[in-house]
């Protein structure tokens, strides 16, 4: 069981006040808050270690380079990669997602197909939409239903040895929905096609094994998981990694320069042009450390209570409708009231202190699937509380008496 009073205490932001009522964070799909561990790292790390990794015979920079090969290596532990070079280190999600789409420039062919879902963050389909733009390929959408799964027959019927490659998300952002990547990763394997997991949203709430999932990509955000911000994992299998072309160009990811001719270091460094956030890397692994302190089994038994009690707590307000009605969620409500703009909704309760996010949540297609502007998204953490809850469905049956 969870100490959730001594867990919260290791947050400094959830003891402050926000519009003179105690903050309720309920934003956590977006970004999570960060633990003291993480931020003491963080400032250790520019008091004590300050230096240019890799390229330094300096003991300062030996330290440093010592903690963010580390750090890489906590990250392969975690996602149970085969090797550390197959951890790239990126600014986030979208910097891993464009990364392989750049380098999927050298692979298609007009006429080839790339395979997205319905469920997919902008930053999932804008890329591949300007790689197919680049190469003649074409974009194939995977259908969701009325519950926000995704249409499982029609992506089978989408398979064909056009394929080339298959991205869908571990978990949607908007709607909390758990995909069934395993299936989809076997399915696109038959066809010969590579996938590529976003995994954003899952790893806050679970270690994803990457080679037993057998993904071919996967790539994260530091920051939705009580890491920093500008921080990211592309996990990469060895093979597909030396086949796709460097994303930039730059220090750090060169064997040898010439004028006439440049060739490219191994990797994992081919990827990892000029200075990173070396202070991010380092202390992403202090993050992953205080996650798996706590125990992602742990986390995802108190997360699940979490979303039943915010379910049924919110399925008691007339007029609601919840967005996602799957077995298979985490701890996400997306959720609108008869009548009432989301943003409208989100404006008053943040007068009251709550932090949910109101919109699209960069899934437009979503939103054009069920015919609305947008939803009310209550995303939970395991720091959060069912007494929170309950002063958000209050808060949320206030701004419905006075919005009716």
């Amino acid at each position: 069981m969870l100490d959730i009073q001594k867990i919260r205490a290791d947050f400094p932001i959830l003891s402050q006040t926000v519009n003179g009522k105690p903050l309720v964070y309920f934003d956590n799909g977006a970004t999570s808050q960060k633990p003291q561990v993480v931020i003491d790292a963080e400032v250790k790390y520019y008091q004590e270690i300050n230096a240019n990794i890799h390229r330094g015979v300096h003991t300062l920079s030996q330290l440093a380079t010592d903690a963010y090969e580390v750090s890489r290596g906590k990250v392969k532990d975690h996602i149970n990669a085969k090797f550390a070079h197959e951890v790239l280190f990126t600014s986030g999600t979208t910097h891993g997602i464009n990364l392989v789409s750049n380098g999927f420039a050298s692979i298609l062919k007009p006429g080839d197909e790339v395979v997205v879902s319905s469920l997919e963050h902008h930053s999932n389909i804008v890329p591949w939409q300007m790689l197919c733009e680049r190469t003649g390929a074409v974009l194939r959408v995977i259908p969701i239903d009325q519950n926000g799964e995704l249409i499982l027959s029609e992506f089978d019927a989408l398979l064909s040895e056009k394929t080339k490659i298959v991205t869908v998300n571990h978990i949607s952002n908007a709607l909390g929905v758990i995909n069934p990547i395993k299936y989809i990763i076997e399915k696109a394997h038959a066809v010969g096609a590579a996938v590529l997991i976003d995994g954003a949203q899952a790893v806050p709430h679970l270690k994803p094994d990457v080679q037993d999932l057998d993904c071919d990509f996967y790539a994260f955000s530091g920051h939705k998981m009580c890491g920093p911000t500008g921080t990211g994992i592309l996990y990469g299998k060895e093979e597909w990694l030396n086949k796709l072309p460097p994303y930039q160009g730059g220090g750090e990811m060169i064997k040898e320069v010439t004028f006439e001719k440049t060739t490219y270091a191994d990797l994992p460094h081919k990827f990892e042009a000029g200075t990173p956030n070396i202070a991010g890397g380092i202390v992403l692994g202090t993050a992953i450390d205080y996650l798996n302190e706590v125990g992602f089994e742990n986390i995802q038994k108190y997360e699940e209570e979490l979303l039943e009690h915010a379910t049924k707590r919110l399925s008691e307000i007339e007029g609601i409708r919840i967005y996602g009605n799957t077995k298979n969620k985490a701890s996400v409500v997306s959720f609108n009231i008869d009548g009432i703009h989301p943003y409208d909704v989100g404006s008053i309760i943040d007068k009251l202190g709550i932090a949910v996010r109101t919109g699209h949540h960069c899934a437009q297609p979503i939103m054009n699937f069920f015919c609305i502007p947008g939803t009310i998204r209550a995303s939970f953490s395991f720091y959060n509380t069912k007494q929170e809850i309950d002063q958000m469905v209050d808060a949320v049956k206030k701004a419905q008496t006075m919005l009716s």
